[in-house]
């Protein structure tokens, strides 16, 4: 059985990350499809507030996390030092989750207990999208909500403008700044 270890530390609350691929945040979320939930697991570089992985699940589990967070991993460049940041979930605390980040040279860092806004960038990521693309629809097939995410994550990566980055979306942020 995998154990739990929750004395992770917030190792970012002191860290400002100056370009990207330093500090990832990561977080799940609930989704309705056909009355039965699904599980949304995302990865955002803290930096350009880009969209970097994600994964889709009927079980909430440490593959799930895992998945979204190897996906980002293949896409961007995984170096030694990254932080990874979430919330203090049970599949971040598994053990499985911290060896694979361990193993890759990923310093894992958690909300510290009681202070939600720890991981602020992912919350308003969640919050914008249901607003935006979840509360005003109902999906009867997982295939419907796929679409949904991928169409949103393109939006948001490459449309979207955000106030924090000086009202460029997330690609042209990172482009911009090098």
């Amino acid at each position: 059985m995998d154990r739990f270890y929750a004395g992770i530390r917030n190792e970012i609350v002191e860290v400002e990350a100056t370009g990207p691929d330093q500090v990832w945040v990561g977080d799940v979320t609930y989704l309705k499809v056909n009355e039965e939930w699904r599980y949304l697991a995302m990865i955002l570089d803290k930096y350009s507030r880009r969209v970097v992985g994600g994964s889709l699940s009927r079980k909430r589990n440490v593959e799930l996390s895992l998945t979204a967070f190897k996906q980002a991993a293949k896409k961007r460049l995984l170096q030694s030092g990254l932080y990874f940041h979430s919330d203090r979930g049970a599949e971040y605390v598994a053990l499985k989750y911290q060896r694979w980040l361990q193993d890759n040279g990923v310093i894992q860092s958690m909300n510290r207990k009681g202070v939600m806004n720890d991981n602020a960038e992912m919350e308003s990521f969640f919050h914008q999208f249901k607003a935006e693309r979840i509360h005003r629809n109902a999906f009867t097939t997982e295939k419907e909500l796929r679409a949904v995410i991928i169409e949103y994550v393109g939006f948001y990566n490459q449309r979207r403008l955000h106030s924090s980055l000086n009202y460029r979306t997330p690609d042209d942020f990172e482009v911009s700044m090098g």
